[in-house]
């Protein structure tokens, strides 16, 4: 019999399935837009290419979260065709900066179907 222990989660708990999926190499964050009360578009969001988009499979409009080495934020997805492949442009998300490198992970939706 072996004294080996399952891998599981962080500190050898159990692994939480089904939160995120997908491949995500790391994109560079390439602009920043910082909005004010009252502008009429406000709130998190991640602008990619739709190329880099597709990678991580995700589409215009889905909930992903954002993962910089500070701290990680949920956000909206839209795609943008005039950036550089592998760049991205934040909005209203914390903890990133203009040139550091971070990754965008797909955020699975539960399933209406599921028990």
């Amino acid at each position: 019999m072996s004294d080996e222990k399952p891998m599981g989660g962080p500190a050898g708990g159990p692994r939480k399935l089904g939160v995120f999926s997908g491949f995500a190499p790391p994109v560079q964050v390439v602009g920043f837009i910082a909005t004010r009360k009252g502008d009429p578009d406000r709130g998190p969001m991640v602008r990619m290419r739709p190329d880099d988009a597709l990678v991580r499979l995700v589409t215009a409009g889905d909930l992903v979260r954002v993962v910089s080495s500070r701290r990680s934020e949920l956000a909206v997805l839209e795609l943008d065709d005039t950036l550089p492949k592998g760049g991205v442009v934040l909005r209203d998300v914390l903890g990133a900066a203009i040139s550091e490198v971070i990754r965008i992970l797909r955020v699975d939706q539960p399933s209406r179907n599921r028990p």
